[in-house]
């Protein structure tokens, strides 16, 4: 499996080495030991979630309290989806930048997402699953979330779609309001975070 950085520092793409043959294809679409070597840090998996969306569903922009935070491997089993990481962690370098990946059931891409980072997708087909391992388990408490088509944070969504979204995310707040409500995680007590993972 090849791990590449992101645009956004501390999400990486993984990509699998597929096999095909008469049968159809293999592939190993997680690996955590090059997870491990690529990020330096270790991720406990302790739930698994599966999403199944129609065309134009939107999920997000998602992301959890720090600490613990709730770190994120992502793959698409099942159709396709334009997968979106944005720097939300206040104070930092890149606050408010954005990357993007599609994930297929042709390329077999992954993400990983590190604590503290927001995450959002749009399914670009009927159908589409979403599977997600994560390292906590669901706390409603403790997670929020930021407007997908807030303008200030312009995500690539495609022009071609008409954007569903869920009333909790359709009621989100712009990143302005979440900044000036102290919703969003701080970049200090995410890097603290990160450390506590190295050699965990």
């Amino acid at each position: 499996m090849k791990v590449e950085p992101l645009g956004v520092p501390d999400a990486w793409m993984c990509t699998p080495a597929v096999f095909g043959d008469d049968r159809g294809a293999f592939l190993e679409w997680f690996r955590a030991d090059a997870l491990q070597a690529a990020t330096g840090r270790s991720f406990t998996i302790v739930q698994a979630n599966h999403s199944v969306s129609r065309r134009g569903s939107v999920r997000g922009v998602h992301f959890a309290d720090v600490p613990p935070g709730q770190a994120k491997y992502v793959y698409c089993p099942r159709g396709a989806v334009l997968d979106v990481i944005v720097d939300i962690r206040v104070g930092s370098p890149t606050f408010g930048r954005s990357a993007s990946v599609v994930l297929d059931e042709i390329d077999r891409r992954g993400v990983f997402i590190s604590e503290g980072l927001g995450h959002a997708f749009c399914a670009l087909a009927d159908d589409t699953s979403v599977t997600y391992l994560v390292s906590t388990s669901y706390n409603p408490t403790a997670e929020h979330g930021v407007h997908p088509v807030d303008p200030d944070l312009a995500l690539p969504w495609p022009s071609d779609v008409d954007v569903l979204l869920s009333p909790k995310d359709a009621a989100a707040p712009s990143l302005a309001a979440a900044v000036e409500s102290g919703l969003l995680p701080a970049y200090d007590d995410c890097l603290r975070r990160y450390d506590e993972l190295v050699g965990a």
